[in-house]
């Protein structure tokens, strides 16, 4: 079973998250509200797989994505973005993240994704 960190400032979109990937059998870890808490979360949970906000307080998700891939060059992490963010999610992925996921949450597109990062 894979685990997973997730990460996003608002507390709604981690519940949206968590259900989606418990319901599908993924083990959550952790959860983090800014990228700083991320990062400290990831070298502590060492988790399979992070789901990262792009925009957070604190640390945003691309500066954490960017402090994960440092800590561990293999770390798997599937970006959420809102609309209209897409220069972002560019960055993300230059960045290190697999791939991303837009909100609203579509379930069949979170669970492509994480599977997609995962394999």
């Amino acid at each position: 079973m894979a685990k997973v960190l997730i990460v996003d400032d608002a507390a709604f979109m981690r519940m949206m998250l968590k259900d989606i990937l418990s319901k599908n059998g993924y083990e959550i870890v952790g959860e983090a509200e800014n990228g700083k808490i991320a990062v400290d979360k990831f070298k502590e949970l060492k988790p399979d797989l992070v789901t990262m906000d792009i925009t957070m307080p604190e640390l945003d998700g691309i500066s954490a994505v960017k402090a994960i891939k440092s800590e561990d060059a293999s770390a798997r992490i599937v970006m959420c973005s809102a609309m209209g963010q897409q220069a972002m999610v560019i960055d993300a992925i230059q960045a290190g993240a697999k791939d991303f996921i837009v909100k609203p949450f579509q379930p069949d597109r979170v669970l492509e994704a994480v599977q997609k990062a995962l394999s």
